[in-house]
């Protein structure tokens, strides 16, 4: 992917699909940790962008990595957003500030894996099954239009899905119960 940003429309519609049993900040975070080599080799001009990082073996090693540190990270990110849609009167879509181990685990392995097959599709230099095979039997299976077209719409309709399940869920919980709630998770006593 040209972008990290562009990673994130699979995790939008995996967190619709997973609801609390996904975490979005985990498959963020995984999703930056995966760039920091490329990052580094554009910095440095290394002829190879996708190396090692960019294996499914090493992606699971990074993904735990990821869940070790999304807890005490996605915490007060987690809060500043609560407290954002407080402010803006929609409660509704405040999310909880506990970080299970299943919706870490599974932002954080998804977030690495899904990189590494999105990166395989576009770049030449990635060996995703390496130190096993030199192959990269997906590099230009779709072009980069369609690849950044599909990231987009997954995003959207992921989005979409997302914060029509918070409505509806806000929308089964009595307004009384639902108000305490979202302002004891915005940190407002």
């Amino acid at each position: 992917m040209p972008f990290t940003p562009l990673h994130l429309g699979p995790g939008l519609a995996l967190k619709a699909l997973g609801g609390r049993h996904f975490s979005i900040i985990a498959f963020g975070l995984a999703q930056v940790a995966m760039d920091i080599e490329p990052l580094m080799g554009l910095l440095t001009g290394a002829q190879r962008l996708h190396g090692s990082t960019h294996t499914y073996l090493a992606a699971l090693g990074i993904a735990l990595v990821v869940a070790a540190m999304t807890p005490p990270v996605g915490r007060p990110v987690v809060r500043r957003w609560n407290r954002e849609v407080a402010w803006a009167c929609l409660p509704w879509l405040a999310v909880s500030d506990n970080f299970t181990r299943v919706s870490v685990l599974a932002g954080a392995i998804l977030g690495t894996l899904s990189h590494v097959w999105l990166d395989s599709l576009m770049h030449a230099d990635l060996t995703p099954w390496a130190p096993w095979s030199e192959v990269n039997g997906w590099q230009g299976a779709v072009s980069a239009e369609t690849l950044t077209v599909g990231c987009l719409l997954s995003g959207l309709l992921g989005l979409t899905a997302w914060l029509v399940l918070a409505w509806r869920r806000s929308q089964r919980t009595p307004a009384s119960s639902r108000d305490a709630r979202s302002w004891l998770r915005a940190g407002q006593r």
